[in-house]
């Protein structure tokens, strides 16, 4: 049978620039009560350590976040995804949330700026999900296409290795009976391939979708295409 996945060709689901590498929005910061947690990377989360959760970037990644309203900033590495909340950009640990001066106030408006991408190998791949075998002998018949998708779907994760993104899109499209959209964003010169499931009219029905896939996929979250 033949397999067709589309290939999207342009910036970051989270609107990061290929020359500056930017990206606004709201940051928070982690409660007290996450004292000693494990992160998506496996690393304990401390807060008096400079570190932060981002939806997309590779665990390791080191980002300079901005407070806008006093120009302060500060340094911290990726280890967490998060925060899933609209509008929000990163999730900072209490000690970076207070080089910003924000901690009384719970948010600010800030910038991010990814300037050291590392070498995208971090303890786990940027979205957990299950291993991807691959056997010795495997073709795959692609018809690929740009194209400017319309609406909303549900990203699954972001991966280096074209053999694992080629197999579980397959997988995922059989299973679920949508189309499968793959995202190709540039960092630092690095490749990442994100694969996004579904092209829903209504971010309602995207939520919908979003609530099934969370048993087995817990860091998807929807993403809407008209803000590539």
């Amino acid at each position: 049978m033949k397999k067709a996945w589309s290939i999207l060709l342009g910036l970051s689901v989270l609107s990061f620039s290929l020359t500056a590498q930017t990206q606004s929005g709201k940051a928070s910061f982690y409660a007290d009560k996450f004292e000693g947690r494990t992160t998506a990377s496996g690393d304990k989360y401390k807060h008096n350590k400079l570190t932060a959760a981002h939806k997309t970037l590779p665990f390791g990644t080191k980002i300079r976040v901005t407070n806008v309203a006093n120009a302060k900033s500060v340094e911290v590495v990726v280890n967490d995804r998060g925060p899933y909340v609209d509008g929000r950009v990163v999730d900072l640990s209490k000690s970076a949330a207070e080089a910003l001066d924000f901690i009384n106030l719970g948010l600010a408006d800030v910038t991010v700026e990814v300037i050291d991408a590392g070498d995208g190998k971090g303890k786990t791949q940027p979205v957990s999900i299950e291993r991807v075998s691959v056997d010795e002998k495997e073709f795959y018949d692609m018809s690929i296409s740009r194209l400017k998708p319309n609406g909303f779907g549900v990203q699954i994760g972001t991966y280096q290795e074209l053999v694992n993104l080629m197999r579980l899109s397959e997988n995922l499209k059989n299973s679920y009976k949508k189309e499968v959209t793959v995202q190709v964003k540039i960092l630092n010169g690095i490749k990442y391939y994100s694969i996004i499931l579904g092209q829903f009219s209504k971010r309602t029905k995207a939520t919908s979708f979003l609530t099934e896939l969370k048993k087995k996929f817990p860091d998807a979250f929807i993403v809407d295409f008209s803000k590539l």
